[in-house]
């Protein structure tokens, strides 16, 4: 692997990649897109230029025509316009003074007219009028947008959020300052706005006066919390969820006026934990004080044989998923446990850890699968 290729650890406890931080690629597409802002705003001062000059040119010779050839200020208009746009429906001025202006006129009406079609021209071969009808178009999608969520940051984990909240049906705009993303967001049909997600302006044009809610997930526990104090001050009853890479951050950005804080890394090392501890269990799930979790009843562990009546304690058995594929809900009291079955089952941590130490299966055997091979 190259050096361009490889990341390097950064002071915050994560990976980083040229392509996403710093690097030589994002350093090029931010000098594209600065050059053709410059080239919008370049054209849009040479067309005001031309516009006043324009008025200009037919104010002077809607004046010269009437003092020249006295003539009304209508007629000396209609003669201007004329004699700019080189149509020659209007008859030559009899006197010198009025050959003059007319080919004053002429002649600098025309330069005016060439001037301006060939910077349009330029505009439409440099491809600048795409892109400024791409963003166009882009404003227009999130003003239409209302009880929307946005979305700071669409690194690894902001994709994710952009990917469960598409297949949720929900709308949400994104907010990132790496323009190597707008590629996949584009494919994915989200509008991107590529800016700083902590700056004011910039969540306004995002619309958080009419969103549902501010998801911070950028990779800098730094961002996250001005994110979040800068959504806190602008909305005070908005729903923010922010992200957090150090365990010390989490205080702050509650601190900071997130609603909800979410480690990847802690809640990523507590389900490993968990798996290696419990092979049995199949996922987890924290619900206030309740706990509600998959567990496999393991060949050889102590309840299998067993009736539902006999292990619930606590915890209530909410249903039973047989190696068959048959949901049985409510399983009653007699049913007998056998190999192979996955019980969803809810109640108290400590209720549920007491199941999930009579499904342990004995060393060794990792899972159903595991003891199969084991046979």
């Amino acid at each position: 692997m190259s050096a361009h290729d490889q990341g390097r650890w950064s002071q915050s406890g994560a990976w980083t990649f040229p392509g996403e931080v710093g690097g030589t690629e994002r350093n090029r597409a931010l000098e594209q897109r600065a050059s053709a802002r410059r080239e919008v705003r370049l054209f849009a001062r040479r067309l005001a230029v031309l516009v006043v000059a324009l008025n200009v040119l037919v104010i002077a010779g809607t004046i010269a025509f009437v003092a020249v050839e006295h003539v009304s200020v209508a007629y000396g208009f209609d003669w201007t316009i004329d004699t700019v746009t080189t149509l020659g429906s209007i008859q030559d001025p009899h006197d010198t003074g009025g050959r003059v202006v007319k080919v004053g006129l002429a002649l600098f009406g025309i330069g005016t007219l060439f001037y301006a079609l060939a910077t349009v021209a330029e505009f439409f071969v440099s491809g600048q009028l795409s892109g400024l009808l791409e963003e166009r178009r882009m404003e227009k999608m999130i003003d239409s947008f209302k009880d929307h969520y946005i979305v700071c940051g669409f690194g690894r984990v902001g994709r994710q959020v952009s990917r469960d909240l598409r297949a949720a049906g929900a709308q949400h705009v994104l907010i990132d300052p790496n323009p190597a993303n707008r590629e996949a967001a584009v494919a994915a049909g989200v509008p991107l706005i590529e800016s700083q997600p902590s700056d004011d302006e910039v969540l306004k044009e995002a619309g958080i006066d009419r969103a549902q809610g501010v998801i911070a997930c950028v990779d800098s526990d730094a961002e996250n919390i001005f994110i979040t104090l800068t959504a806190r001050e602008m909305r005070a009853d908005i729903l923010i969820i922010a992200r957090a890479s150090a365990e010390d951050s989490e205080k702050k950005l509650m601190r900071a006026g997130a609603d909800r804080v979410i480690s990847p890394y802690k809640t990523s090392g507590s389900a490993m934990a968990r798996l290696a501890l419990r092979p049995q269990v199949g996922g987890a799930l924290d619900v206030a004080d309740y706990r509600m979790e998959e567990i496999e009843v393991s060949p050889e562990c102590e309840a299998v044989g067993k009736t539902v009546g006999e292990v619930t304690g606590p915890a209530v058995i909410v249903a039973i998923r047989h190696p068959d594929g048959r949901l049985e809900t409510l399983p009653p009291a007699p049913t007998i446990l056998s190999v192979g079955d996955m019980l969803i089952a809810m109640g108290p941590p400590t209720a549920v850890e007491r199941l999930e130490r009579m499904f342990q299966p004995p060393r060794g055997f990792s899972s159903v699968r595991g003891a199969i091979q084991g046979l």
